[in-house]
């Protein structure tokens, strides 16, 4: 299995599939359409029925129950039909850093310490506290120069190995099987044109968690922000009294964050306010943001915050003109979760069957299941194996995407109990 993984896991990686934030297009990039064939062609090779891929770039595909058609599932609870569970993974990667002519490194039977991985970047055992948990395991890194992809294609490649493990182990009892591989996840737009209809599911997982044993059924509430700034520019030699320098304005915004707001100042379930992006000239300038909460009311004071800081701001440069628009990304699958629990004690038992000890941990993110729990589609996340996603340091664990292919495995097995 675990070769079968590699390869896999391999293939997708050469494969850009970067989406862009700023397109206007769904998928937000059409190079997310040549993984999604790729996945099409494999998912008829291995006999499952109903392969589609729509012209928004989502992939759809069924693997129907082994058991008889009318045959009901007997639990404790009584009879019932048999469960429609579906599997969830996305094609894209992050903006955040390149995903072109990734070069993969396979370290077998890793020693321990620091992974280098060019002249000038390493992954570091101090700052990667899981590494001490893979000696002995094959380990899988980028060259240093692109992220690796492993958000989301170690998923790809973990429901995939499962589904042909599924295939040819017939022996195992399975209900209905539904798989959706969607694209702009990573731009927050994953599950918005996500067909619920077409997939039809009673319930799902996605796969696009990170360390052994991680499983989410809670996510930050996100909205996005963009601060527009507009000043007023002239020849510096005449400036005085006349120019508002759109820049420095943008400069004094971002400097007026709380400094325990940051990402990098917070940890847990606290909230916090992460300036991304800005550009601009002394005439005009943008600031994006993104706005991070367990809550919605955190968000609602987020919000009211950046409006206090641009009042402030404002003050200080007469003529000029800041506006602000709030968009929203997604809301906190946990209370929507707790109304099936049924859905996470099938992935806790799942894991635990595999010989890890499940731990359900805040997702400081969010996944395709935030939106599909909140169309309806009840939908925790399982993990991957992959760590320091979106950057030229990530990696991923043979050894524990294998473990979870184990996961998916249990877990159409628990449904049918």
């Amino acid at each position: 299995m675990k070769e079968q993984l590699l390869d896999r896991f391999l293939r997708y990686v050469k494969i850009d599939t970067q989406s862009d934030e700023n397109s206007g297009t769904n998928p937000s990039t059409d190079k997310q359409f040549d993984l999604a064939r790729l996945l099409v062609s494999e998912l008829e090779e291995l006999g499952l029925d109903s392969v589609e891929l729509d012209g928004r770039g989502y992939v759809y595909a069924r693997l129907d129950s082994n058991l008889q058609k009318d045959q009901a599932i007997r639990k404790a609870s009584g009879p019932g039909p048999i469960p429609k569970l579906g599997f969830i993974a996305h094609l894209d990667t992050s903006p955040s850093a390149s995903g072109k002519d990734v070069n993969p490194k396979i370290i077998r039977n890793y020693p321990g310490g620091d992974i280098r991985l060019n002249g000038t970047v390493s992954i570091l055992e101090k700052e990667n506290r899981h590494l001490k948990d893979s000696l002995g395991h094959t380990l899988i890194t980028t060259d240093g120069t692109t992220l690796l992809g492993a958000d989301d294609k170690a998923g790809i490649a973990i429901i995939m190995t499962a589904l042909h493990y599924l295939q040819t182990h017939p022996e195992i009892p399975r209900p209905h099987i539904r798989v959706g591989f969607t694209p702009d996840e990573e731009i927050g737009k994953g599950a918005l044109h996500f067909d619920l209809e077409r997939f039809d599911a009673d319930f799902a997982y996605t796969v696009d968690g990170g360390p052994a044993g991680e499983i989410n059924n809670e996510t930050f509430c996100a909205d996005s922000a963009v601060i527009s700034i507009q000043g007023k520019n002239i020849h510096p030699g005449e400036a005085h009294g006349v120019m508002v320098n759109a820049l420095k304005i943008a400069a004094d915004i971002v400097a007026a964050l709380p400094g325990d707001m940051a990402p990098e100042t917070t940890k847990d379930k606290a909230p916090f306010i992460h300036p991304y992006f800005m550009e601009g000239s002394v005439g005009t300038a943008v600031v994006k943001f993104l706005l991070r909460a367990f809550d919605i009311q955190t968000l609602e004071k987020q919000k009211a915050l950046l409006e206090d800081i641009i009042l402030r701001v404002q003050d200080r440069y007469p003529g000029s003109r800041i506006d602000l628009e709030i968009s929203k990304t997604y809301r906190n699958m946990h209370g929507a979760l707790q109304q099936v629990p049924h859905v996470s004690a099938y992935l806790e038992e799942a894991v635990r069957r595999t010989g890890l000890v499940p731990k359900w941990v805040a997702v400081r993110g969010g996944t395709d299941g935030s939106g599909l729990t909140a169309m309806g589609l009840p939908c925790p996340n399982i993990f991957t194996g992959g760590h320091n996603y979106h950057g030229q340091t990530e990696w991923v664990s043979l050894d524990i995407m294998e473990k979870s292919v184990e996961t998916l495995v249990h877990l159409v097995q628990i449904c049918l109990e």
